[in-house]
């Protein structure tokens, strides 16, 4: 297993700091971070400024007495004291040498992470019986990135996506459906239909006040079992399924679970005979709701509507408490959703731990995607299809292929470019802070220039076609010999090689896959650096072993990075 190297490099400080220092004992207070500007160091840490107070010095005098002990730190080949006491800190080159041969070769050592039990995460969660459009990517591709982020790391994860198949909505689609359903329409595009009709009985409930009391009385009998109803919400279920699978395959999306509204509607009852048990609710105008306590600031929660009716409190609840009694042991709760359901999940979440479930739960929140008309709404009717998303950007893609590599095979052409389309998508979205709102626009989303997945495919394509050259010219070299760190452009780029594991921890700790994807182009323009300004097949037997050896590293994180993206490399573009 390999060693994280800002782990090694604790290690070595650790016994520069006991040699100096033998009392000290609070190892917390040493934190190892990358220096951006290498002319600095490789390494830092504030290890000297913190314990100031401690040792009753000033920090460049802990400094100044850590560096004549410097030669205790296997791995270092020295320390140096900059401004009010940072310590910068040198790695030798053939440790960092050493180091990358084993990059792509060893499997990361992560065991100081607490990986005992199912990491479950939640999300995408589209409505049924209405198209997948451009609001729901967020979720989608944010939580799938989440997923494999966890995973990398050694975590069990279970990836549920929590549908929206039961509600008051299926009271109107039953009414709707037996008045205007296009039965042609239907046919060829089932969702389509659907949610032509939902919008439809949005603006005929306006005219005819009569229809929502007609929608409540469909679904009151859907929900007790009548027989024509339930056959139609089953149909509706599995029409919108289908449709919504194809875009998880086109995605490159896989769950292990689709657990609707509808699988929790029999343990509701449960959780409300748990939460009168432990009298944590009471009656109010007829209602059963949950009233926090004043330090909590939280507004109450309804738990049951007066008419009998369950609330998403109810349906969250019942999935907690499904999980905790179906999971042999259970290492957290991600729920990946928009910032507006922080308040609902905060309230379930107190609830829960009330009841005694008391696991780690996490709310992953996102920034909304608007449009100019303002937030994207299937009841506007101002959404665009996620279907359309694809097709328009394997569409794009395709014209630059056909442009800069007109003689590929066509066969070859359409998967490049749906894997370059797909690709720009997924990195527009999970290439920026989570947290932060996206304004949709089409050149944004589809722009394959900069910091986005095509830059990155395309330097990673640059390595294959440098080794197919390389082949080309019977050029045989050694998979496992030295690389050499004697120019500052190569060290620069072999350091941020061997950054990789601590990136993808990093981005775990935040739930931000956007620390991956800065990474990565920040990697990616090294790479350009060194492969513009540096020979490599012209140089002799040993340096351009080395110089190929390096950009093959290259090429793996970067495949490694998008992987944990969602995103697929191909060979040529």
């Amino acid at each position: 297993m390999l060693r994280l190297i800002e782990k090694i490099i604790y290690d070595d400080m650790k016994k520069i700091i006991k040699e100096t220092f033998p009392e000290y004992k609070n190892w917390k207070t040493l934190e190892i971070n990358k220096i951006t500007d290498t002319k600095y160091g490789d390494f830092q840490t504030n290890f000297a400024m913190v314990n100031a107070k401690h040792f009753k010095k000033n920090p460049r005098e802990i400094a100044s007495q850590l560096i004549q002990n410097s030669e205790k730190g296997e791995h270092i080949k020295k320390i140096d004291c900059a401004g009010p006491g940072f310590i910068n800190i040198y790695i030798k080159d053939d440790f960092l040498s050493e180091y990358l041969n084993k990059v792509g070769i060893e499997e990361y050592d992560f065991k100081d992470f607490q990986r005992e039990g199912k990491v479950i995460l939640d999300y995408s969660s589209p409505n049924i019986a209405k198209r997948m459009h451009i609001a729901h990517l967020r979720s989608t591709v944010i939580g799938d990135s989440i997923k494999r982020i966890f995973g990398y790391l050694g975590y069990e994860t279970i990836a549920d996506n929590h549908l929206g198949d039961w509600g008051t909505q299926f009271g109107m689609l039953i009414v709707a459906y037996r008045k205007w359903l296009d039965k042609q329409n239907y046919e060829k595009d089932p969702v389509g239909e659907l949610e032509r009709l939902y919008i439809k009985f949005g603006k005929e409930a306006e005219k005819e006040k009569s229809l929502k009391e007609k929608a409540r009385e469909e679904l009151k009998k859907l929900q007790h079992g009548d027989k024509d109803n339930l056959q139609l919400w089953k149909e509706f279920v599995e029409v919108s399924l289908e449709e919504y699978k194809n875009i998880y395959n086109k995605l490159d999306i896989e769950f292990d679970t689709y657990h609707g509204e509808s699988f929790f509607h029999e343990i509701m009852p449960d959780v409300v005979e748990q939460l009168k048990e432990k009298e944590l609710i009471q009656k109010d105008k007829g209602a059963l709701v949950h009233f926090f306590d004043e330090n909590d600031n939280l507004h109450p929660a309804i738990i049951q509507k007066k008419d009998g009716a369950y609330l998403y409190t109810t349906s969250d609840l019942a999935c907690i408490k499904y999980r905790v009694e179906n999971y042999d042991k259970i290492n957290r709760m991600v729920y990946v959703t928009d910032i507006r359901q922080e308040t609902h999940f905060k309230q379930v979440f107190k609830i829960a731990e009330e009841l005694g479930w008391e696991e780690k739960y996490d709310f992953v929140a996102f920034g909304l995607m608007e449009s100019k008309e303002g937030i994207f709404s299937s009841r506007k009717g101002n959404v665009i299809k996620l279907k359309d998303l694809i097709n328009k950007a394997v569409k794009k893609a395709k014209e630059i292929v056909d442009e800069k590599n007109p003689n590929l095979k066509n066969e070859m052409k359409d998967k490049i470019s749906e894997t370059v389309g797909i690709g720009a998508i997924k990195y527009n979205d999970l290439s920026q802070n989570r947290i932060s709102p996206i304004h949709f626009d089409w050149d944004d989303m589809l722009n394959f220039e900069g910091n986005t997945a095509p830059y990155l495919q395309y330097v990673y394509v640059r390595v294959q076609s440098l080794l197919r050259m390389a082949e080309k010219k019977g050029i045989e070299y050694k998979k496992f010999s030295k690389i050499f760190l004697t120019n500052p452009t190569e060290r620069a780029l072999a350091l941020l090689i061997v950054q990789f594991p601590n990136t993808v921890k990093k981005a775990a700790e935040y739930y931000k896959p956007n620390i991956i994807a800065d990474y990565l182009f920040n990697l990616a323009q090294a790479f350009n650096s060194f492969y513009n300004s540096l020979s490599i097949l012209r140089e002799d037997e040993k340096i351009m072993n080395s110089r190929i050896l390096l950009s093959k590293k290259v090429a793996f994180i970067i495949k490694e990075g998008l992987n944990l993206l969602g995103i697929k490399v191909v060979e040529k573009m």
